[in-house]
C-alpha cells in the first residue's frame, strides 16, 4: 500500500493505491483516510461547560450565549410570536421544499413504526415485548457555517412518528436575528408543530436538556428547561464531546464527527457528477471527507480534472479546496469492483454512493453504511432534503455498527412476562436446575415456595 499525500491544498487530494495489497479488515482500517478529531482536547473545556450549566443554570446559559454567540439573553425560549413570523415570512419556494421534505419523511418513517409482539408457551404462558416512546427529546441543530432547517425535520419527524409525547429543539442563537435561532430554523419547527425551541448551542445545549435548567426566581416557570430522555442530532466536535459525556444521563443517537462521502465508480461513471457530489459534502466543513473509491485509474484522473473546473466556480471554493486537500480525503484506487465493495465495507462511510454498471447488484454486498445511494441519479443531495430517508447518520466508521437516525431511537422495547400457576409448574424444575448450576440457590427458592 503507497500514499502520496502533498502540502494541504485542494490539488493534493492524496492518491492510495491499493492495487495488488492485502485487503484484510485490519490493514485496510490502519490505512484508510480518517480525519483527526482529539476528543480529548475538547473534553477538558466541555466538561466545565456541562459543570457551570448544572451548578449556575440560566446564568451559566446566558454567559456563554454572550462569550460564544454575541448575543445577551435571560432566558432561551423562543416566543410562539417569533415562530409564527418566521413561517408567515418564509420564502414560499423554500416552504414547498420543506412541506415536501416532511411529506416524504413522515412516509418513511411511518413505515419504520415496529409492531408489537407476542408469544405464547402454551395456554397461561405468554411473553409480549411492547414499544414504548421515551417521554420526552432534545433535538439539537446546529449553526455556525450553514443553515439546517433540514435537520429540523431529520430529527423531529421520527421522534413524533415513535409517538414522543414532548420534544424541544435547540439551534444557536444568531446576533444577526435578535439573539433568536435562524428565521429558516423557527418556520421548520412551526410547521411540524415543535412548539418548544431554545435558542442556545454547542455542548451548553446537551447539558442543559441531559440536565434540565430551572428558571431563575421572577421568571415564568413556562421557561424552564426540562431534561429529556434522549438527546439527538449532529452538531461540532464540542457538541459530539458533551453527548459522549452525558451518554447514560441521556440516550444519544451517535457521536457525529465531519460528514463525510464515499463513491465507489467503475469505468462507467460520469466524473462530473462524481466531481460535483464530492463538493457538495466538502462545502459543509473544512474536515469534511471524500473519498473515491474506483479500478480505473482515468475515471479518478477525470474527476480530478472536473474537480479542478467545478471548485472554482462553487460558492463555498476555499472551504472545499481545504476538505479536499486534507488527509481524511483522498482516491482509492482498486483492482476491481470486489476490491472496491470490500474498501467500502471497511470504510463504513456516512454516504456511500455506488456509480457502477452494476450499481444495484453491487449496493446489495454493502454490509457498512449510514446511507448507501445507489446508481448516477441518487445523489447524497437527495438524501438530504427529500429522499425521504434520513441524513442524521454514523460517521467516522461507525456504520460498521451504528445506524442512522430512525423511528427507533426514540422507542423503548418493554418485555412483559405474563405466567399463571400451571404454566409456572412446567418450567419449575429448569428453574431449580439452572439456579442452582450457577449457584444462586435463592432463584429457585422463589419458584419452589410457590409449590409446596
Amino acid at each position: 500500500m503507497t500514499s502520496n499525500a502533498s502540502p494541504q491544498t485542494f490539488s493534493a487530494l492524496q492518491d492510495l493505491d491499493l492495487r495488488g495489497a492485502a485487503l484484510d479488515h485490519a490493514s485496510l482500517k490502519a490505512v484508510l483516510p480518517r480525519p483527526e478529531l482529539n476528543f480529548a482536547t475538547a473534553a477538558e473545556a466541555v466538561e466545565g461547560i456541562i459543570a457551570r450549566v448544572r451548578a449556575e443554570g440560566f446564568a451559566a446559559l446566558s454567559d456563554l450565549a454572550e462569550r460564544f454567540d454575541g448575543v445577551t439573553q435571560t432566558h432561551t425560549r423562543v416566543p410562539a410570536e417569533a415562530m409564527e413570523r418566521a413561517l408567515a415570512e418564509l420564502d414560499p419556494k423554500v416552504r414547498a421544499g420543506l412541506e415536501e421534505s416532511i411529506a416524504r419523511a413522515r412516509a418513511f418513517a411511518a413505515a419504520q413504526v415496529p409492531e408489537d409482539t407476542r408469544v405464547d408457551y402454551g395456554t397461561g404462558a405468554t411473553v409480549t415485548q411492547r414499544w414504548v416512546p421515551v417521554r420526552r427529546v432534545g433535538l439539537y441543530v446546529p449553526g455556525g457555517l450553514a443553515v439546517y432547517p433540514s435537520s429540523v425535520i431529520m430529527n423531529a419527524v421520527p421522534a413524533l412518528a415513535a409517538g414522543v409525547g414532548s420534544l424541544a429543539i435547540a439551534s444557536p442563537p444568531q446576533k444577526e436575528f435578535g439573539g433568536l435561532p435562524h428565521p429558516t430554523i423557527l418556520a421548520a419547527a412551526q410547521l411540524l408543530g415543535v412548539e418548544e425551541v431554545h435558542a442556545m448551542g454547542g455542548a451548553q445545549a446537551i447539558a442543559a436538556f441531559a440536565y434540565g435548567v430551572p428558571v431563575p426566581e421572577g421568571i415564568d416557570p413556562q421557561l424552564a428547561i426540562e431534561p429529556v430522555d434522549v438527546v439527538t442530532g449532529p452538531g461540532n466536535l464540542f457538541v459530539a464531546t458533551a453527548k459522549r459525556l452525558v451518554k447514560g444521563v441521556v440516550g444519544i443517537d451517535a457521536e457525529a464527527g465531519p460528514t463525510e462521502i464515499a463513491i465507489l465508480a467503475d469505468a462507467t461513471a460520469n466524473p462530473d457528477f462524481i466531481a460535483a457530489d464530492m463538493i457538495s459534502q466538502a462545502e459543509h466543513d473544512p474536515n469534511a471527507a471524500a473519498v473515491l473509491i474506483t479500478d480505473s485509474p482515468e475515471i479518478a484522473e477525470a474527476v480530478r480534472n472536473a474537480l479542478e473546473g467545478q471548485c472554482a466556480t462553487t460558492k463555498h471554493s476555499e472551504r472545499v479546496r481545504i476538505a479536499l486537500g486534507g488527509k481524511q480525503s483522498a482516491t482509492i484506487l482498486v483492482d476491481d469492483m470486489a476490491a472496491g465493495i470490500a474498501v467500502c465495507n471497511v470504510y463504513a462511510a456516512e454516504h456511500l454512493e455506488i456509480h457502477t454498471a452494476n450499481a444495484a447488484a453491487d449496493a446489495a454486498h454493502i454490509t457498512a453504511a449510514g446511507a448507501v445511494f445507489v446508481g448516477a441519479h441518487s445523489p447524497v443531495s437527495l438524501g438530504d432534503y427529500c429522499a425521504g430517508s434520513n441524513h442524521v447518520l454514523p460517521t467516522s466508521g461507525t456504520a460498521a455498527f451504528a445506524s442512522g437516525l430512525n423511528v427507533n431511537t426514540f422507542l423503548k422495547a418493554i418485555q412483559v412476562i405474563d405466567y399463571d400457576r400451571a404454566a409456572l409448574s412446567v418450567v419449575a424444575p429448569h428453574v431449580v436446575a439452572l439456579a442452582n448450576a450457577e449457584d444462586l440457590p435463592a432463584h429457585g427458592d422463589a419458584v419452589a415456595i410457590r409449590f409446596p
